[in-house]
C-alpha cells in the first residue's frame, strides 16, 4: 500500500468511509479525482479533494512529516513504501535504561543496504548522529519513539525532527506483540549474532572497557543486526497490513 491509496488522513474521514470509497472503485487519489459520482456527501468529498491537492504537493516535496502528522502512529506504515528508498533504520545500545544516568555505547544506522556503526569514545558524537538522521526522509526504529530518540536527544543535546516510523505500533496492529527479538522469532527473521540481548549488550560494553576488543566486535555485530533486521521487519509488517487492510481491493 502506498500513501496515494490513503484517504483517512483527510478531515472527517475514518476507516469506514475510506472502505466505502475503495468498494466503489476509488482506490487511489487519481481514481477519486476522476470520478463523476461519489459514494460520500459533498462536504466530505470536498474535504478529501482538498487533502489530495495538498498531499500531492507534499509528496512531491518528499515531506514525510506531513503524512506523519495526519496519520495515527499505528497507520504510519501506509506511507512507508513511498519513503523507503531514503529511510534510515536505526538502533542504539546503552549502559542502562535511564536517559538521565546511563550512556549510549553504540549507534547503528542502516540505509541503502549499507550500515554505519558509531562507537562511544571513537566517533559517536552529536554531529555524527545528526548527519545520519537529518539526511534521511524517514527514520525507522522499534520502540525508538519512547527510548532511542529521547535517549539520543538527552545524551547529545539534540532535537530530532525527522519523521519517524516506530515499528512497535504497526506490529501490534498486525498482532505481533513483545519486543523486537520476539517479533523476529515469530516472523522467522534470523540474526548473525544470536543469543545476545540488552543485558548482555551492557556486559559486553563493560568487558570492552576492561580491554576486551572481541567484546566490542560482538556488541557491534549485535547492534548492526538490530538495524538491518528493522528493514526486513518493516517490509514484512507493511506487507501483512497491506494484505489485511487493502488486499481485497487490488
Amino acid at each position: 500500500m502506498r500513501v496515494e491509496n490513503c484517504f483517512i488522513a483527510a478531515d472527517g474521514v475514518g476507516e469506514r468511509t475510506e472502505r466505502k470509497l475503495w468498494e466503489a472503485g476509488l482506490t487511489d487519489w487519481d481514481a477519486f479525482s476522476a470520478a463523476g459520482t461519489m459514494p460520500v456527501g459533498d462536504a466530505r468529498s470536498d474535504a478529501i479533494e482538498s487533502f489530495i491537492d495538498e498531499a500531492r504537493d507534499e509528496l512531491d516535496r518528499r515531506n514525510a512529516a506531513f503524512f506523519a502528522e495526519r496519520l495515527p502512529s499505528a497507520s504510519h506504515w501506509r506511507f512507508y513504501e513511498n519513503f523507503r528508498p531514503d529511510a534510515c533504520f536505526f538502533d542504539i545500545e546503552t549502559t542502562g535504561l535511564s536517559k538521565d544516568r546511563d550512556r549510549v555505547t553504540t549507534a547503528s544506522f542502516h540505509r541503502g543496504g549499507e550500515t554505519e556503526t558509531l562507537v562511544a569514545g571513537e566517533d559517536l558524537t552529536g554531529g555524527a548522529i545528526e548527519r545520519e538522521l537529518d539526511s534521511a526522509d524517514l527514520l525507522v526504529s522499534f520502540n525508538g519513539a519512547r527510548f532511542d530518540v529521547p535517549f539520543l536527544e538527552t545524551a547529545f543535546d539534540l532535537s530530532i525532527e525527522t519523521p519517524h516510523l516506530d515499528l512497535m505500533y504497526p506490529c501490534r496492529k498486525a498482532g505481533l506483540t513483545g519486543g523486537l527479538k520476539a517479533v523476529e522469532r515469530e516472523l522467522g527473521i534470523e540474526r548473525e549474532e544470536d543469543g545476545v540481548d540488552g543485558r548482555e549488550a551492557v556486559r559486553l560494553w563493560h568487558a570492552y572497557e576492561r580491554g576486551d576488543e572481541a567484546a566490542l566486535e560482538k556488541l557491534i555485530r549485535y547492534n548492526r543486526d538490530d538495524t538491518r533486521n528493522l528493514a526486513t521487519l518493516a517490509d514484512r509488517v507493511a506487507s501483512r497490513l497491506d494484505g489485511d487492510v487493502f488486499g481485497a481491493f487490488r
